[in-house]
């Protein structure tokens, strides 16, 4: 909205600045690709851009600029990249983004690609100075403003130059008021004025601040509009990512809980951007909701969860349980200590106990995993109970095997299920069974030898051991006993 509260016209074009090499961050990666709350630091840039419905979105790359290629490609297939071959400063990136874009005409937004708490409202309210003015930056107030451009403003408060630190006087360093990165142009002026631009600074590049500076010498109108600190701070170091990342956590669980999302402890629950909530979900503390999640009404998640890319249905309960790529149904009851892996799919009301673990995998309406056990590869009918300690045997050595377990089948405790197997409709299993042929429906399949005591074995073959003293001891009250018996 501009200054009248009339909607703000969809710009031209939006450029986003990714160049830079990012050394501080100390990684192979680049920086703009580095993730916070589930998305790269550019896609959030990108998408808080997006309702701004740009006629064109160019992005400036350079700096590992094969990575940064192929992940606009996968995640941001609309937006035009281009590549600075030399990073020879932000007006040089500009000027690229310009050339491919020959018969632009409007306002131009230019961001930088490493801020992701920018807000669309700031790029618009950005934007809405533009009617009445040739250039516009984005500025804050910092407590601690070392290391960004600092605001000249001149007696009428006009902005007269933005001066990078290096460039800047001992006078200009305290000032507090500093440049975010953000401008909105005229499309013809920006293009003239990038022209003119000089290298004589610290850096011996071409600043794109100096258009601003530029546009004020030849008599134009430059404005700035004033936001919060927080809104435009970037990264440039692991301790930065990690302070946005602590921003964007609470903009986001603040966000669900206006949403309808109950929160007992917000300042420990992380939500990616991707994921989805539904109204009347509740989280309990320490719980992580990562990639794209859906948490669908009722469901009660936590404590200790982390649910990546997990479908928790209506009224699930989630306790203190790693799943990723599982599908967990509705009413469905998982935890505590359990670890969903991709392909497991619980049916409704199923359960996945305690220190279970399910892989590939599918549950049907009710069947019940209560504890200790592993379940891989395997299909498992609607009622059935899988005792503890059972383990569905699926791995060869080379290849992976499925079980099939039919209808309100009974598996003992302690059972080894060889794959490949199918157990019938109705059938049971004894407990310590080690199955390795198919049972028929409503069978009881018994996979064991006889049992056989090797009399006084400890005492022949571990004379004079703890066990062997144990034995004789309990041997001698025995006597005892039967010679009181005997009198």
């Amino acid at each position: 909205m501009n200054k009248t509260g009339a909607k703000t016209s969809p710009p031209a074009a939006v450029i986003v600045l990714a160049a830079g090499s990012g050394t501080r961050m100390k990684s192979t990666k680049p920086k703009v690709l580095h993730e916070v709350v589930g998305m790269a630091l550019i896609d959030h840039v990108l998408h808080a851009a997006a309702p701004l419905s740009s006629a064109s979105t160019v992005v400036v790359v350079g700096h590992g600029k094969e990575q940064v290629l192929a992940h606009l490609a996968k995640a941001h297939p609309q937006a035009v990249t281009v590549v600075q071959e030399q990073q020879n400063g932000t007006g040089h990136a500009a000027s690229i983004a310009l050339q491919h874009l020959t018969q632009l005409s409007g306002p131009v937004l230019v961001l930088a690609g490493d801020t992701p708490l920018l807000t669309t409202a700031d790029m618009q309210r950005t934007l809405a100075e533009l009617a009445d003015n040739a250039g516009v930056v984005l500025t804050a107030h910092l407590s601690q403003p070392a290391g960004y451009g600092r605001i000249v403003r001149s007696s009428t408060g006009s902005v007269d130059a933005i001066v990078e630190e290096r460039d800047a006087t001992p006078a200009q360093r305290e000032i507090t008021e500093v440049n975010s990165g953000v401008y909105a142009f005229d499309a013809a002026l920006l293009r003239a004025a990038l022209t003119d631009l000089k290298t004589d600074n610290s850096q011996g590049e071409q600043y794109l601040t100096d258009v601003l500076s530029n546009l004020r010498s030849q008599g134009h109108g430059v404005a700035a509009v004033l936001t919060t600190e927080e809104n435009i701070l970037g990264v440039n170091d692991r301790r930065q990512l990690a302070q946005v990342g602590a921003v964007l956590r609470t903009r986001i669980c603040d966000e669900w809980m206006l949403a309808g999302v109950s929160m007992v402890d917000p300042t420990t629950v992380w939500i990616d951007r991707t994921a989805v909530l539904e109204p009347d979900v509740t989280l309990l503390p320490n719980v992580a909701i990562t990639g794209k999640s859906v948490i669908r009404g009722g469901a009660t998640i936590g404590p200790d969860c982390s649910l990546h890319d997990t479908v928790a249905d209506h009224c699930a309960t989630v306790s203190r349980t790693t799943s990723i790529g599982a599908i967990i149904g509705e009413g469905a009851t998982v935890g505590p200590y359990t670890y969903l892996r991709p392909g497991t799919v619980l049916g409704a009301g199923a359960k996945a106990g305690g220190f279970v673990e399910i892989k590939n995998a599918t549950l049907g309406t009710n069947a019940k995993v209560p504890h200790l056990s592993y379940v891989g590869d395997a299909t498992i009918g609607d009622g059935t109970n899988i005792g503890a300690a059972t383990v569905f045997v699926n791995y060869d050595g080379q290849e992976k095997h499925h079980t099939t377990v039919g209808n309100q089948v009974r598996i003992g405790s302690d059972t080894m299920l060889v794959a490949p197997l199918t157990i019938g409709d109705g059938a049971y299993t004894a407990a310590g069974s080690v199955i390795t042929e198919d049972v028929p429906a409503g069978a009881m399949a018994v996979g064991r030898s006889r049992q056989r005591n090797i009399i006084d074995w400890v005492l022949r073959r571990r004379p004079g051991s703890e066990s062997a003293t144990a034995a004789l001891a309990d041997s001698s009250k025995k006597n005892v006993k039967s010679n009181k018996n005997s009198e």
